[in-house]
């Protein structure tokens, strides 16, 4: 089945509503945390809840954003573990000085030695941002055994074809937005207040449009200080000169056989083509959702719906 569908915030927050009251009336949930050693060093895990489903295994974005913006998924765990993990370079985790090992190899070993280490045998993969190009590298290199769905927001195939849609969303901003932010790129001048006054608009507009909370502000504490961000993506979202920036699985996507969410904002700064590419080319079947209001980091806008959205598509059979 492939549909794609626009949710108001109305509408699924009533349900997110119902589902949180519900979920208040019952025990806390167990918690956990430790260290996994990976490739080149040691990466920190939290797990919430203990259920017999399937394990929902989250994969941050960035790369070096951290585990905590996508904590709001915590309230998943009433029926089944949801696991989060700091990547190497990033928040708990180690954070070796050595560039050389900060690649999309090293991160899809990463994967499997976690998996691994917390005894994931069947899991659930949610990837959001850099996330989804780690789940869907993983896939494409045939290592899916055992993963029974997969979730993918802010979700991207190809680095260039995200870049692109990042440049039009640059060139429709209003008052002269794009020649300014280039001319000072071409002028060397991104280190100056200018500069980072027009990078936070972007963002205000296709990263997060409500004011960070608390989580979302340890996440982009972590980016700020990460080694894994600089090395592998670049300065910011949309000037991309790091290791991933030629990163491109479009041809490929018919490896991935799993039952497939894909979730994006309405102001998504990982433009709509993005998600459709993914979802026309995967061969399982999916489904995609535009969720009104929102743009990059929809889990923090909307965290009611979704994970309301989420717990829905992981009921379905």
């Amino acid at each position: 089945m492939t549909d794609r569908t626009t949710i108001s915030r109305r509408g699924a927050l009533a349900g997110g509503a119902a589902l949180l009251s519900a979920g208040m009336a019952k025990a806390a949930v167990p918690e956990a945390e430790g260290y996994a050693q990976i490739p080149g060093g040691k990466i920190y895990w939290r797990k919430f809840g203990s259920g017999g489903k399937t394990p929902l295994l989250t994969l941050h974005g960035g790369p070096g954003a951290a585990h905590n913006y996508l904590l709001s998924m915590k309230a998943l765990a009433d029926e089944r573990p949801v696991i989060f993990y700091d990547q190497l370079g990033t928040g708990k985790a180690d954070a070796p000085t050595d560039a050389a090992i900060y690649t999309v190899q090293r991160s899809v070993d990463e994967l499997d030695a976690v998996r691994k280490a917390l005894g994931l045998e069947r899991v659930v993969l949610l990837g959001h941002s850099w996330g989804s190009m780690l789940a869907i590298e993983y896939l494409c290199q045939g290592r899916g055994a055992g993963v029974e769905k997969v979730i993918l927001g802010g979700a991207l195939a190809s680095v260039p074809q995200a870049m692109a849609g990042q440049q039009r969303l640059i060139d429709s901003m209003p008052d002269g937005f794009a020649a300014k932010l280039h001319g000072l790129e071409k002028a060397g001048k991104m280190d100056t207040p200018e500069y980072a006054a027009l990078t936070q608009k972007f963002y205000d507009n296709f990263v997060l449009r409500v004011p960070p909370t608390p989580d979302a502000l340890v996440s982009f504490e972590a980016l700020s200080k990460s080694i894994a961000y600089r090395v592998m993506n670049g300065p910011n979202e949309f000037y991309i000169t790091g290791v991933i920036k030629t990163w491109d699985r479009r041809k490929d996507l018919k490896a991935i056989t799993q039952k497939t969410l894909i979730t994006t904002g309405e102001f998504d700064e990982v433009t709509l083509d993005c998600h459709e590419t993914i979802r026309d080319g995967i061969s399982g079947p999916k489904r995609m959702v535009v969720m009104k209001g929102c743009s990059h980091m929809t889990m923090v806008e909307q965290p009611d719906a979704y994970n309301a959205l989420v717990r829905g598509f992981l009921a379905e059979t």
